[in-house]
């Protein structure tokens, strides 16, 4: 049996994976530092924690299931512990990609990150519907890259991954780099800011004397049926009107240069101020 050591299983992120791997082919041991964290794997899943030493004796697997600022320092904390051949699970190509993972050649490295319930699903069921994170109820695609270490880690480390963000969908094989540029470069420098930037031109119609309900049924509407023609989920064209709209839009509202937020240096900026 494959043993686990899952870092953090009480935080956010590693409960919902110490959730999903209970009950699995893996031998699980949870580490966790904080009272709380304890009491809620105790109290919510039934499971007890155990000290660093006692999940690493003989650990085939270590997920590091902590924020990425703290990452380096824990990887660093129990590198001299771990067996040559141990495969190290990060939750997110940052810390990674910003070289925070001890300089250790014999050990298997190995990056998965969910993609989320996608906008366009088959999802009926309301629990299924209400997951928007993922790793609960709802299918998921994911992500995951191996960094360093045999070929054949790859699927060793696949199969945790799809039971970490289970159920999951399509599995999608990436570098590190390539992770990198969806997350923050894709999701979050380009997507959460244009989010942010369509929730404020929302509240800026609702400050002129729209409704607020109003506003937000019209926006998030529009994102659906406009979303579904431009990822191509439907066959379709927009109106002359809104074509003209979006060739005036565009350069009104981005820079020319925008796209510079992929070159490696403005990820690896972005990553350095992440970590």
């Amino acid at each position: 049996m494959t043993s686990i050591a899952l870092f953090g299983a009480g935080g956010k992120m590693g409960y919902r994976l110490a959730k999903n791997l209970k009950g699995s082919r893996y031998d699980v041991r949870h580490v966790e530092i904080s009272d709380v964290g304890k009491a809620r794997l105790k109290d919510d899943l039934g499971l007890s924690t155990v000290d660093v030493d006692v999940a690493l004796d003989g650990a085939d697997v270590v997920i590091l299931a902590v924020p990425d600022t703290h990452i380096g320092k824990v990887a660093a904390g129990i590198s001299d512990k771990l067996k040559a051949g141990t495969m190290v699970i990060a939750l997110d190509a940052a810390a990674p990609f910003a070289g925070h993972f001890p300089d250790r050649p014999d050990l298997t490295y190995f990056v998965t990150h969910p993609c989320h319930p996608p906008i366009f699903n088959d999802e009926t069921d309301m629990q299924a519907k209400k997951d928007h994170f993922g790793g609960l109820f709802a299918k998921q695609h994911i992500v995951s890259a191996l960094m360093q270490g045999p070929e054949e880690a790859y699927a060793v480390g696949e199969e945790v991954a799809k039971t970490i963000w289970a159920p999951v969908m399509r599995s999608h094989r990436v570098t590190v780099e390539q992770m990198a540029m969806l997350e923050p470069g894709l999701s979050e420098t380009v997507a959460a800011s244009l989010l942010v930037v369509m929730k404020q031109a929302m509240d800026e119609c609702v400050a002129r004397g729209v409704p607020e309900e109003a506003a937000r049924d019209f926006l998030l509407g529009h994102l659906n049926v406009l979303g579904a023609v431009i990822f191509g989920e439907v066959q379709g064209v927009f109106s002359d009107a809104c074509n003209k709209a979006i060739e005036f839009g565009i350069p009104a509202l981005m820079k020319d240069d925008w796209k510079r937020v992929f070159e490696p240096q403005e990820i690896a900026d972005s990553i350095k101020r992440i970590t």
